[in-house]
């Protein structure tokens, strides 16, 4: 028996890749014919190390994605930009902004040329466990028939669609606050130029309310809003004419934009933080977002997907050849403290501490330097007192520099 994995997202792909390398054979189904549009198209730098593990790194290359070094957030007029170079944690200081349709379709042809079987438009309907954690797993296939695929493990990558979460009622309450989004994509007409009209943009407009702008190498931008659920559901109109109205409120973005036309009709996502009462069971793991997602505003989506893909298929590699696995210490255990790292910042930037530390009047650089490693993914490195430390360091920094501006001192 193989390994099944469900969903060929990033991954999926990754997962299978490095069980290929491995030699386990591997099977993957997809619900969804590719290229297909999906969210998540900002990287960190951290998800670079698993393309090149796995041998993924030189078919994405080869698509000439836009290269992201960084980030910027705008507020009041005031900006902040941190640099992936400027970090306190060795590791990659770039990595891509990527129309996602196309990024998976490059990973999934990649792996389709390595002899990867991939069930395209395959949709899982039920999953049983035998006691010894083997599977057998129910499929509808394109032709509307149903098949069975016996398998030893089954890796859950299917992102938003959560397929054993929701066979297996794993769902729970989310960490973070209830938050939606609205967006879609738009020629960009009025792109600038030079560095402004490749970066990275989180525009704050109100104080839990920002828009994002994903500018990729192909002339579209990606556009999106995110905020409250109920601040979200107050924009009246259709989807297009609620997005339109949300640009408005950039001073920043609105000149660039307001002439250009939607590529498609914005798509919502309600309550867009997932959370789950375990990652794994006997037989299983999930990974991705069908395990765990906060929200958007640091791009960790796909850095999460590739961390937990790999790690999952490193155990099950080191399980099928004979050997121990915890899974609770070396899988659980860890993908639950870099999700809680991550957490942590994005609380504290809907508290505002978070964006106290952004937007204060002086900075102090080392400081900055090891936030920015948080910001390129590396929250596994508790070297970093901002990892080590995280559920108290942001709430005191942002105390500090409170009083520190207060009285017209730095620190």
């Amino acid at each position: 028996m193989d390994v099944l994995i469900i969903g060929a997202g990033p991954s999926g792909c990754v997962a299978a890749a490095y069980l290929q390398q491995q030699g386990i054979k591997t099977t993957i189904v997809e619900k969804n014919k590719f290229p297909r549009f999906v969210i998540g198209e900002s990287l960190l730098p951290r998800c670079m190390d698993h393309f090149e593990e796995t041998g993924l790194l030189d078919c994405l290359q080869k698509q000439n994605f836009e290269i992201k070094r960084g980030a910027r957030f705008l507020k009041n007029g005031k900006s902040y930009s941190f640099d992936f170079s400027e970090k306190t944690t060795k590791g990659w200081d770039w990595t891509w902004q990527v129309p996602r349709a196309d990024f998976d379709k490059t990973l999934t042809d990649e792996l389709q040329n390595r002899g990867v079987n991939i069930l395209f438009e395959t949709e899982v309907t039920a999953v049983s466990f035998n006691p010894n954690g083997s599977s057998e797993t129910t499929v509808k296939l394109l032709d509307s028939t149903e098949a069975t695929i016996k398998a030893s493990f089954i890796i859950d990558a299917s992102g938003f669609g959560r397929v054993l979460p929701r066979l297996l009622n794993l769902d729970a309450p989310a960490q973070i606050p209830k938050h939606s989004s609205i967006f879609t994509h738009v020629k960009d007409i009025e792109k600038p130029a030079g560095e402004e009209g490749t970066l990275i943009t989180f525009d704050v407009v109100k104080d839990e309310s920002w828009l994002w702008v994903i500018p990729f190498s192909n002339g579209t931008t990606s556009l999106g809003y995110v905020g409250p659920t109920e601040d979200v559901e107050g924009f009246t109109g259709t989807p297009t004419e609620r997005l339109q109205e949300m640009i408005t409120l950039s001073k920043h973005y609105y000149p660039r934009f307001k002439e250009s036309t939607f590529l498609f009709e914005p798509v919502t996502i309600k309550n867009i933080s997932k959370s789950v009462s375990k990652l794994y069971g006997k037989g299983f793991a999930l990974t991705g977002n069908s395990a765990e997602f906060l929200d958007p505003v640091f791009s960790s989506g796909v850095t999460f997907a590739t961390e937990s893909g790999l790690l999952a298929a490193k155990l099950i590699a080191r399980q099928l050849k004979g050997e121990a696995v915890n899974w609770q210490r070396d899988y659980a255990a860890y993908i639950k403290q870099g999700v809680d790292v991550f957490a942590t910042y994005v609380r504290e930037w809907y508290t505002g501490n978070f964006q106290k530390i952004f937007f204060r009047e002086q900075e102090n650089f080392q400081i900055k330097k090891q936030i920015t490693s948080v910001l390129a993914g590396y929250v596994w490195d508790t070297n970093n007192p901002f990892v080590k430390n995280h559920d108290r360091l942001v709430k005191t920094l942002a105390k500090v520099i409170a009083i520190q501006e207060k009285s017209g001192t730095s620190i």
